[in-house]
């Protein structure tokens, strides 16, 4: 059958622009699942500008983050947030935000966060021989904070030769003792000015029992000796991360590896070295170490960036966070009042304002709070959206 050649080129031209036409539809939806624009709204009845602004915030935010699931197939996290506009009308108070979903695997906020690592205990000192590395009690949560302040998100100071607790088998309760004063986690975070501190226990570093060379003669003296190099050790820690300004325990979980042949960790060896990965034992510690960090930066990377105001000078407050954590002139903070003892912990405290950073240096800065509530040094700031 012959075809006329001018209908075959109509045809052709013809597909040719429903092809165009479904590449630029493509184009579109592409464009609109990468981001959301949404208003949202609160009563100003009975509740402060603030907290009007802070709930009209997250009611545009929830109604961001369903546009954003509802156009992409694949479970997806919210990331930058950007308020555009805001106003007060109908004696409601009302923001426009735009929302882009998150390109990191993990849940973070743009700001770094502070922690301190703390010493892990092992709880049956007697499976850990003089012979053996004595690195791990410090070693553990020490590489914990090096991943963690490698990720970028995290700023980690070292206080692994200080253990939070006093009787392992316990934890994570803290027995304070008379001479103490308050929650030894809030005086931690406190005295480092963090808002996490990481803690752990070394739950179970146990060889095989002396089951395993039960007997008598050259066989059971065979064993013995070998006892330590082919043998099954079990390993458990447990690792904990509490809110520096409430104690809440934020992260609980417990790691167990099973090695099973050299079972052997010899002094000298420190965590986190390659002689030390080198090592079966050395291996499966590395390998829950790595799993922890992960799991830690999906917890809390969720959390709201928070500080403490160092300094206050009628409206204009210093906080104790700068450039290395992130900041920059125009964020904004919300103010909380950290009551009346140095030791309490910030839970259900009434936000005093809101704070509008207009200097930032590389550990310090400063801004103004529009509201007529008095802060006071020791107070805390934590981050809202910003414009």
């Amino acid at each position: 059958m012959r075809y006329d050649t001018r209908v075959l080129m109509i045809c052709g031209l013809l597909l040719a622009g429903c092809h165009a036409d479904a590449l630029r539809s493509g184009s579109e939806s592409a464009s609109d699942a990468r981001q959301a624009s949404s208003r949202g709204q609160a009563s100003l009845s009975g509740v402060s500008i603030e907290q009007a602004r802070q709930a009209a915030i997250d009611s545009a935010i929830g109604n961001a983050s369903a546009q954003l699931r509802y156009n992409n197939d694949a479970p997806m996290s919210i990331g930058d947030i950007k308020v555009v506009d805001e106003w007060q009308a109908d004696d409601s108070y009302h923001v426009q935000v735009l929302v882009a979903p998150s390109t990191r695997p993990s849940c973070a906020q743009p700001y770094r966060k502070r922690l301190v690592s703390t010493a892990f205990p092992v709880m049956n000192t007697d499976q850990v021989s003089g012979m053996e590395s004595q690195d791990l009690f410090s070693g553990i949560p020490r590489e914990i904070g090096n991943r963690l302040l490698e990720s970028g998100d995290f700023i980690v100071r070292n206080l692994t030769h200080t253990q939070l607790y006093a009787q392992p088998d316990i934890a994570p309760d803290i027995v304070v003792s008379r001479v103490q004063s308050g929650s030894p986690v809030l005086n931690v975070a406190r005295q480092f000015d963090v808002q996490f501190v990481l803690s752990g226990v070394i739950r179970d570093f146990k060889i095989e029992s002396t089951d395993y060379v039960r007997g008598s003669g050259l066989l059971a003296q065979m064993k013995s000796v070998l006892r330590d190099v082919v043998a099954r050790r079990s390993i458990g820690v447990d690792i904990y991360v509490h809110d520096g300004y409430t104690g809440a325990l934020l992260f609980q979980h417990r790691y167990t590896e099973s090695v099973i042949g050299d079972v052997s960790m010899p002094a000298g060896y420190v965590v986190g070295s390659d002689r030390f990965q080198s090592t079966p034992v050395g291996h499966a510690i590395s390998n829950i170490i790595h799993q922890a960090t992960d799991d830690i930066r999906q917890q809390i990377g969720c959390y709201p960036f928070a500080t403490r105001v160092t300094g206050v000078d009628g409206k204009r407050l210093t906080i104790a966070a700068g450039a290395q954590d992130k900041l920059r002139v125009g964020d904004k903070m919300m103010v909380y009042s950290s009551g009346f003892s140095h030791n309490v912990g910030m839970g259900f405290t009434e936000p005093l304002g809101i704070l509008t950073l207009t200097e930032v240096g590389p550990t310090m800065a400063a801004g103004r709070v529009e509201s007529n509530a008095s802060a006071r040094p020791g107070d805390w700031v934590r981050s809202v959206a910003t414009q």
